[in-house]
């Protein structure tokens, strides 16, 4: 029985393996209705979220599946002060697969120790998010027809956003890729990032403020929004929430075959006047999301179709 709590969970291989099913299912959807006929995946959401609990219940059902679970700490007996491990252990007596988010940074792992059945990472506090990272390198490669040779710019909250550090672990795996880091000072990327992950490997990066300096040259730009949940202070999130926003002026900037993601919600950090250009790619993002996540779920439920 395998878990997916990191991106590294998986080797180059198995990712690659991973996004070819999810390849298939998007082309061929009607070959999978059924494949997880009688299977049920509890959502376990300690944390608010809309796509990526709507996402895996999206996936389940399109496999044939059923879904039960809570969507807050508080509508759980979390909120009496059950612990992660006992939940896990009675949700493994109703489901054969679950998905969590917490707040806290490991909760997953947590899990995973007393857990019967796979349990999937859906985000832990500031710290990974696998499956938003499979979203990801699904869009970038089919989008880009490729996963090395790129050049990637990731800009705003690097500091707590746990989508950006899953990417970069992800991404360093692949041939002649740099990154750009574009944010202010109080949201940099983490020094253990820095110095495990991106010197460790030897993987080029440049830390810049403004966006305008470097869109010019960039293959990929990956927005994140200010995280209002992360700040222990509202003055902090209020000075830095719109310190970039990506609109047309700064799209002009960028190459004719530059992509924009997002991994959502956005607040204000892309003007709505980018949705209608070619080179966003936030809004697909969504749908890939549900073809790499049903392709997850076959993977650990060991389901061959």
């Amino acid at each position: 029985m395998r878990h997916l709590m990191s991106p590294l969970d998986f080797s180059v291989e198995e990712l690659g393996r991973l996004l070819d099913l999810a390849s298939d299912i998007e082309k061929n959807p009607a070959k999978y209705a059924h494949a997880c006929d009688g299977k049920v995946l509890a959502t376990l959401f300690y944390e608010p979220s809309t796509r990526t609990r709507l996402s895996f219940e999206s996936a389940m059902i399109h496999l044939g599946g059923q879904v039960l679970g809570f969507s807050s700490a508080a509508s759980s007996s979390a909120a009496k002060g059950e612990s992660v491990s006992d939940t896990i252990r009675m949700i493994s007596c109703y489901a054969d697969i679950c998905a969590m988010r917490h707040p806290k940074e490991g909760a997953p792992m947590v899990a995973t120790a007393v857990s019967s059945i796979p349990v999937i990472n859906a985000g832990d506090g500031g710290h990974q998010h696998p499956t938003q990272t499979l979203t990801d390198l699904m869009t970038i490669r089919s989008l880009k027809g490729h996963l090395d040779h790129l050049t990637i710019g990731l800009c705003g909250d690097l500091k707590f956003g746990r989508t950006v550090h899953s990417l970069i672990n992800a991404l360093v795996r692949y041939e002649n890729i740099s990154f750009v880091f574009i944010s202010p000072e109080e949201l940099r990327i983490p020094g253990y990032i820095r110095e495990d992950v991106l010197d460790e490997k030897g993987v080029p990066y440049r830390e810049v403020e403004r966006l305008e300096d470097v869109i010019g040259g960039l293959d990929l730009l990956y927005m994140t929004r200010v995280q209002r949940e992360r700040f222990f202070n509202e003055e902090d999130y209020v000075r830095l929430k719109d310190f970039y926003i990506l609109d047309k002026a700064k799209m002009a900037l960028a190459g004719p075959d530059m992509l924009v993601l997002h991994p959502l919600p956005r607040v204000n950090e892309i003007s709505v006047e980018v949705d209608s250009d070619p080179r966003a790619a936030y809004f697909k993002q969504v749908q890939y999301g549900v073809y790499v996540r049903m392709a997850l779920i076959l993977t650990l439920l060991e389901v061959n179709v």
